[in-house]
């Protein structure tokens, strides 16, 4: 609530809130006074529900292993690709990025011809 407040004096008002139903949004776009730009929709909150796809996602992946062992395989070959190709990209800049991208990509291949 303290949060809001702190946002809203520092960017002003907001002319749209989408929420889901429930009630404790609604008594609390009242405390703070934006209950008239609260907007309630059945599809309305799609984007926020759809952060929490990609940890869905991987659950049920992980789901799939009913075994330890089985688990253990796919996790020891899906990391040491991953930490072959992951380079970062968001903390190098394009040329350095595209330097390790082609230095792995040949090593791939002299792995895959070995």
């Amino acid at each position: 609530m303290v949060f809001l407040k702190k946002i809203m004096k520092r960017y002003g008002k907001p002319r749209i809130i989408v929420t889901d139903r429930l009630r404790s949004y609604r008594a609390a776009m009242k405390t703070i006074g934006n209950a008239e730009v609260q907007e309630v929709g059945r599809w309305k909150n799609n984007r926020c529900e759809n952060s929490h796809l990609p940890f869905r996602r991987r659950e049920q992946a992980m789901l799939q292993f009913r075994h330890l062992r089985s688990l253990q395989k796919f996790v020891s070959i899906s990391i040491s690709v991953h930490n072959h190709f992951n380079h970062e990209r968001h903390l190098n800049n394009r040329e350095t990025f595209k330097l390790q991208r082609n230095a792995a990509l040949a090593e791939w291949q002299q792995l895959r011809v070995a």
